[in-house]
């Protein structure tokens, strides 16, 4: 006999449940922001050029050596952001994909691992390359314009907390897993 409600999760597929519904959050978010940024490329592309050319930043000496005026390196930058954005949100629709297959067939161990790289590279890219690189790096807090760091830290955090969630104990589907 059981206490539990009819209508209640076995507590065995609720952190699977959780992690895949965050992980297909994240997912669905990078693949928009991706999208938007190919499909509206000159938008987002204003924003690196800005960054990295540090041209609305206290302007302090000590600190423009880093500002890269090239436009091609500049360019270079937002290509590469994009097709990171573009791999870390088909890892990450693949793995939301796992999860949901995964707890059909009770097993999730590929879904948390795939998530666990797609999640870190959500990190990679906005822990390191937004709020270290260009928050820190390049100055990016001292705009008023072009400063992207409340996003990023969001970003960070959503996807900061969905790895948690991906590795908390039973969310590979067996306890005890060494997972």
């Amino acid at each position: 006999m059981t206490d539990r409600h009819p209508t209640e999760l076995a507590p065995r597929t609720k952190v699977p449940l959780a992690a895949a519904v965050l992980t297909g959050t994240v997912a669905l978010y990078i693949s928009l922001v991706a999208f938007g940024n190919i499909t509206d490329f000159g938008t987002n592309r204003d924003f690196v050029r800005h960054v990295l050319a540090m041209d609305t930043t206290f302007k302090d000496p000590d600190l423009m050596w880093r500002a890269v005026s090239s436009q091609v390196l500049q360019d270079a930058a937002y290509v590469a952001i994009i097709a990171w954005e573009t791999v870390a949100a088909v890892v990450l629709l693949a793995a939301t994909a796992l999860w949901v297959v995964g707890a059909r067939r009770g097993s999730i161990v590929r879904a948390r691992r795939l998530s666990t790289v797609g999640l870190l590279m959500m990190v990679l890219l906005f822990g390191v390359g937004f709020l270290a690189i260009g928050g820190e790096w390049f100055s990016m807090w001292q705009s008023k314009q072009w400063n992207g760091l409340e996003a990023a830290t969001r970003n960070l955090t959503v996807a900061g907390i969905a790895l948690v969630v991906v590795h908390l104990p039973g969310a590979a589907g067996k306890q005890g897993s060494g997972e």
